[in-house]
C-alpha cells in the first residue's frame, strides 16, 4: 500500500493513451497518475484495501470529492477519497505543486493589484491553466511565505567545502513603478557530497552590503570550512566575500573571465586568443599552466595591449580551482552550476513577465529552489564524500 501500483485498468488507460497520442496525453497521463498516487495512500491512510477485512484497519472509506489542481500540465479534475472518521490529505499532491500554488498565488495579487483580465488569462494559458477557483488561491501566500522562510533560516548543519555566488535579475511592481530587483542566490556542495541551495534573498541591487548580509546570514544558520567561494568579478561581491568569508580562496569564473578579456580582442583573431587560453584553462597543475600563460604573453602582449592588461590581472583569480583535487576541477572553475538553475528560473517564470510585486517574485523562485534542493537530494552525489574530506583537510 505504500508504493504506487497501477491496476490493470489504469496500465490500460495509459496503453490507449499512448496508442492514440492526442494533443492532452500528457495531462491525461498526470491525471490517471495522480490518481494512482492519491488512492495508493488512501488505502495506507485506511490500513486497508478496499473490501478489505484486516486487524489493521484504521477507518472506513467515504466517497470522494471532486478537486481542480492547476499544473504546468494544464488543468486537472482529481477525486480525492473521504475517510467517514479522519480528515485525509494527499501529501502527493502537496509535495509536488508548491511551485504551481505559488504562480496561483501570484496571479491572485496580480488580480488584487488591478492587472488587466486579458493578460491574466494570456499568463494563464501560457501556463495550461484553464480556470482558478477561489478554494484554490485562498491562504496561499501566507503559507507559501511561512515554507519560504522556514527553508531561508533552517540551519546548516553541513560543511560546504565549496559554495558558488550569483544573481538573477527581474522585473515587479513597487508603488506603482516597474523596479528591476535581483534574486542572490548562495549555492554550495555538502561535505556529503550533495548540493543544495542555502541562501537565498531579494535585494534593490547588487552592492557589497547587499552580499555582505546574505553571506552574514550564512555565517550565523551555521555555514562553516568553506574553503572556495566562486563567482563573478563584480566589485561589492568580491567586497564581501573578502569581507566575511575569511579563510577561503576566490576563484573567478573562467566563463566571465573569458568573455571579459574576449571582449577587447578584434573579431579577427578571437578564435585565435581564446584557442590560447583554452590550453591555459586545460592544465592540471599551477606550474604548467605559468608555462602556457608565458606563452600568451609572447604571442599577444605587443599586438592586444588591452586584453592582456586585462588577462595579467585577473588571470590568477580564475586559476585559484587549481589548488583543489583534479575531479572537481571542471565543477568548480566556473560559476556554470549555478547559471544551470538561474535558467531553469527563467524558464519557469517566463510566463509571467513583470511580477505584482517584489514578495511574489520570490515566493515563486524559493518555491523553485525548494523543488530543485529536494530534487538533488535524490540524485547521485555531485562529489565524493571521500575526495571533499581531503578539500576540508588541505
Amino acid at each position: 500500500m505504500e508504493s504506487l501500483n497501477l491496476s490493470p485498468e489504469q496500465r490500460a488507460a495509459f496503453a490507449d493513451l499512448l496508442g492514440r497520442k492526442d494533443v492532452d496525453v500528457l495531462r491525461s497521463m498526470l491525471s490517471l497518475v495522480y490518481d494512482a498516487a492519491i488512492q495508493a495512500q488512501f488505502d495506507d491512510h485506511i490500513g486497508a484495501d478496499p473490501h478489505e477485512r484486516s486487524e489493521h484497519r484504521r477507518d472506513q472509506r467515504n466517497g470522494t470529492r471532486s478537486r481542480g489542481l492547476n499544473t504546468r500540465a494544464g488543468s486537472l479534475d482529481l477525486e480525492i477519497p473521504r475517510a467517514r472518521n479522519s480528515n485525509f490529505k494527499p501529501t502527493v499532491i502537496e509535495h509536488l505543486k508548491r511551485s504551481e500554488r505559488a504562480l496561483i498565488s501570484v496571479i491572485q495579487e496580480a488580480f488584487i493589484g488591478g492587472i488587466s483580465t486579458r493578460k491574466m488569462e494570456d499568463v494563464l494559458a501560457a501556463m495550461g491553466v484553464e480556470r482558478l477557483s477561489k478554494s484554490q488561491i485562498s491562504e496561499l501566500c501566507v503559507e507559501l511565505d511561512a515554507r519560504a522562510e522556514e527553508f531561508r533560516n533552517r540551519p546548516l548543519s553541513e560543511k560546504y567545502p565549496y559554495l558558488w555566488l550569483d544573481a538573477l535579475y527581474g522585473k515587479d511592481r513597487l508603488d506603482g513603478h516597474v523596479v528591476s530587483n535581483a534574486v542572490v542566490i548562495a549555492y554550495g556542495v555538502a561535505a556529503s557530497g550533495y548540493r543544495d541551495v542555502v541562501g537565498i534573498d531579494v535585494v534593490d541591487t547588487e552592492s557589497k552590503e547587499s552580499w555582505t548580509g546574505l553571506l552574514r546570514g550564512l555565517r550565523k544558520r551555521g555555514l562553516t570550512d568553506t574553503k572556495l567561494v566562486i563567482s563573478d568579478a563584480h566589485e561589492g561581491l568580491k567586497a564581501a566575500i573578502s569581507t566575511t568569508m575569511q579563510g577561503a580562496s576566490w576563484q573567478r569564473c573562467k566563463v566571465h573571465f573569458y568573455r571579459n578579456v574576449l571582449a577587447h580582442v578584434p573579431q579577427s583573431r578571437k578564435l585565435e586568443f581564446a584557442a590560447a587560453m583554452k590550453v591555459v584553462f586545460s592544465q592540471v597543475s599551477l606550474a604548467s599552466a605559468q608555462r602556457a600563460i608565458a606563452d600568451v604573453r609572447i604571442r599577444f602582449a605587443d599586438s592586444l595591449s588591452k586584453a592582456m592588461t586585462i588577462f595579467d590581472v585577473g588571470i590568477d583569480d580564475a586559476l585559484a580551482f587549481l589548488a583543489f583535487p583534479l575531479e572537481h576541477h571542471k565543477k568548480i572553475s566556473s560559476n556554470n552550476p549555478i547559471e544551470h538553475l538561474n535558467k531553469e528560473i527563467r524558464r519557469r517564470t517566463r510566463s509571467i513577465g513583470i511580477f505584482p510585486s517584489p514578495e511574489s517574485a520570490f515566493r515563486l523562485i524559493i518555491m523553485i529552489l525548494i523543488e530543485q534542493s529536494e530534487d538533488w537530494m535524490t540524485e547521485r552525489r555531485y562529489m565524493t564524500p571521500e575526495s571533499l574530506e581531503l578539500v576540508l583537510q588541505a
